[in-house]
């Protein structure tokens, strides 16, 4: 924890908003135009609106882009030997309402919308996860739309079943080292949403 604690005071270090462990620890703070910055909260004078995107789960992966700068992670909402099952849900919103208080609310939030299942568990779990979206959405005036998996893998690799080592490789492509596919699949998402931006 000490090991945590000392990244999260390097990350924000000269920033001017106090940053939340759940972000610091996994930001990437590579610009998007390619460029490394030198802190997860430096202020570039972008005023690109704010997006997020999400991969749901309980392994969950999320990218946002806040003041032109992309960062991303991986959160795990998995239930304890003694909890009840809607603990996952509550810490699914909990950190969603953290995530809105260090960025704001986003101008707009994407998900990635999973038609098909590989077993009743996991529809289960993710019917759960976006009904907690939609509603928190919903509340908070912000902006919605799933968007197909193999819509993104395809913008990502040119493949609408490119598995999850080619889904990585992309996403390394663009200068991030994600630390597994769920995040490999947010970040392939926001980029998704900025390119589908600037060609609008």
């Amino acid at each position: 924890m000490a090991k945590i604690n000392d990244l999260c005071e390097k990350v924000a270090d000269g920033a001017e908003m106090p940053v939340p462990s759940h972000v610091c620890v996994r930001a990437h703070t590579r610009a998007l135009t390619g460029n490394p910055a030198p802190s997860a909260t430096q202020v570039v004078g972008d005023t690109s609106p704010t997006l997020l995107a999400l991969d749901l789960g309980t392994t969950l992966g999320w990218a946002l882009r806040l003041s032109g700068q992309a960062m991303s992670g991986t959160e795990h909402f998995k239930v304890g030997r003694f909890e009840g099952g809607g603990m996952r849900y509550l810490r699914f919103v909990r950190w969603l309402d953290e995530l809105s208080r260090f960025a704001g609310p986003p101008s707009a939030l994407y998900f990635e919308e999973v038609r098909r299942h590989r077993g009743v568990d996991a529809a289960h779990v993710y019917g759960g996860f976006l009904a907690q979206l939609t509603a928190w959405c919903e509340r908070h005036a912000v902006p919605y739309q799933g968007v197909p998996v193999g819509t993104i893998k395809k913008f990502a690799t040119g493949k609408g079943n490119a598995d999850k080592a080619a889904m990585i490789e992309a996403a390394k492509g663009w200068g991030h080292r994600p630390e597994d596919d769920n995040e490999a699949d947010a970040l392939a998402l926001l980029h998704w949403a900025i390119a589908r931006e600037t060609t609008a």
